[in-house]
């Protein structure tokens, strides 16, 4: 006599079971786009010139001199829209019909291509300031340095080398309000591990970094020499790299600079936002969806930026 046993009912037990949630990767918050000045005065074309105007000379005077007259120094920043992007996918009848998922595919679709763009945004954006600068330089600018090697073992950031890049935007008269440092995780894990800031005999209000560590999600927990620090895995790599002997491999570009009324040095124009289409295809029997975005971000204030390269090895 048998009786009710998986050995002798398998046919009625489901070998595997699929479960109605849909697991999502996790995504990396996009923020850089606010501290990029758009440019709103661009109805058309794919060009725009901004003039500048320069400072005027001064000289000493005598009386009965006549007055010298001299021209204000001008120059021009020519802006383009360089980027038209992308993305699609579809849809097929069949896959509809026979798709336990579909109505979870149908609604989420959209909302997946559009963020897949605004990524592809935030790292063109990010890039400009990299390439703007000429690599393996200095970049000196009235003797301050705007692009070098963390000063710490191993090409690492130090604290000291805040209070290098504040002296160099200093140098530059750039305004000392509103600073803002965009760092690599690696660079946050250093931090959090230095001697002298984790001995909290020596560092009373650090002590939190050994409690809680040095920042709440994306922004630092304390500002470091006036600059309000945040995290992003977005900043641009730099694969090798040598500036004034010192060098990075493997590394990555943090950026320090203003973000006060026009001293951002990041410009930008959109010319069209993401935007979402769909349509039916009766001859291949789908449904097609299409994101397209035309945009342009230009390295607008080089006097404004601050790069220090380090390397991400932790």
């Amino acid at each position: 006599m048998s009786g009710i046993m998986t050995s002798t009912v398998d046919h009625l037990i489901r070998s595997e079971i699929w479960s109605t949630r849909i697991k999502e990767i996790f995504e990396e918050d996009l923020f850089f786009m606010k501290y990029v000045n758009i440019i709103s005065d661009f109805p058309d074309g794919n060009v725009i010139n901004i003039p500048s105007l320069g400072q005027m000379d001064v000289y000493d005077y005598e009386e009965g001199q006549a007055i010298k007259y001299s021209a204000i120094d001008t120059g021009n920043f020519q802006f383009r829209i360089t980027d038209y992007v992308a993305s699609g996918t579809y849809i097929s009848d069949k896959f509809k019909q026979d798709s336990f998922y579909i109505s979870r595919v149908e609604a989420e679709t959209p909302g997946k291509m559009s963020r897949a763009v605004a990524e592809r945004m935030e790292v063109d954006a990010f890039a400009i300031g990299n390439s703007g600068q000429t690599a393996g330089s200095l970049n000196t600018i009235n003797g301050g340095d705007h692009r070098f090697v963390g000063s710490g073992t191993g090409g690492t950031i130090v604290p000291e080398d805040f209070a290098r890049a504040r002296y160099a935007l200093r140098k530059a008269s750039v305004p000392m309000t509103n600073l803002v440092a965009i760092v690599d995780p690696s660079v946050e894990f250093d931090l959090s591990t230095m001697t002298n800031l984790v001995n909290v005999s020596n560092n009373p209000r650090w002590e939190g970094i050994v409690r809680d560590g040095i920042s709440t999600g994306m922004k630092f927990s304390m500002n470091v020499y006036g600059f309000d620090v945040y995290v992003s895995n977005w900043l641009p790599k730099v694969a090798s790299e040598t500036i004034d002997g010192k060098t990075v491999t493997g590394g990555v570009a943090n950026y320090f600079f203003s973000t006060t009324g026009d001293a951002s040095p990041f410009v930008g124009a959109v010319r069209q936002s993401p935007r979402v289409e769909s349509e039916r295809n009766k001859d291949y029997q789908r449904d097609e969806y299409v994101v397209t975005a035309r945009w342009g971000f230009g390295f607008y204030r080089p006097e404004s930026l601050v790069t220090i390269l380090t390397n991400v090895d932790v």
